[in-house]
């Protein structure tokens, strides 16, 4: 092996290895910040973060770079959820003002926006920046759904157990379980069969 492979090679890993221990040790600092942050969990920075006192992760989840999670709760309990084993690839956001709940083992792709609230825009004499939000209807992902790239899921909607919603989509309508949903708006275009349950 040439010397300059060699020395690539021991940089990246290098840098892998810096990485990871500067994720879990920021982790391991902020944790306690949270209502709740199970083990093994790992924020990587650079990550944004409001309302922590009404986030919720669990245990052995992944929240990449550059990520943004926010409760815009001022009291109450926890509006935003994050199941066991769910891993978020990075660039993700999601802004929670009544209830945001992901299931266990989710998957979400690079640039995936969720939200269970809009911006106010019906006032024309009022920037939309100036007239708070509105429409707060919670959203729930089931169950082991993966959210491919850059999808966009609305206020009020349900994504079923074991779903698949394509890269791109917009999502403004409920998708069952065990299913594909494409398009802007996201429309079912695929159902699957759920395993058969071994009868012992």
């Amino acid at each position: 092996m040439g010397f300059r492979r060699l020395l690539g090679r021991l940089a990246l890993g290098s840098y892998r290895v810096a990485g990871r221990a500067w994720g879990k040790g920021f982790s391991l600092a902020v944790g306690g910040a949270f209502a709740e942050f199970g083990a093994h969990s790992v924020l990587q920075p650079p990550v944004r973060i409001a309302g922590e006192e009404r986030i919720a992760i669990g245990s052995d989840v992944w929240v990449g770079a550059g990520s943004w999670l926010q409760s815009l709760a001022e009291t109450g309990g926890v509006t935003l959820r994050i199941g066991d084993g769910t891993s978020i690839s990075g660039n993700v956001v999601i802004s929670a003002a009544r209830s945001v709940r992901l299931g266990r083992k989710v998957l979400l792709a690079r640039g995936v926006y969720i939200s269970d609230h809009v911006h106010n825009y019906g006032d024309t004499e009022t920037a939309v920046l100036d007239q708070g939000i509105g429409r707060l209807e919670p959203v729930e992902i089931g169950d082991g759904a993966w959210l491919g790239e850059n999808v966009v899921v609305c206020p009020g909607v349900t994504i079923g157990r074991g779903a698949v919603v394509g890269a791109n989509a917009v999502v403004t309508a409920d998708v069952p379980a065990h299913s594909l949903a494409v398009g802007a708006p996201a429309r079912v275009v695929r159902s699957f069969e759920p395993a058969a349950t071994a009868v012992s």
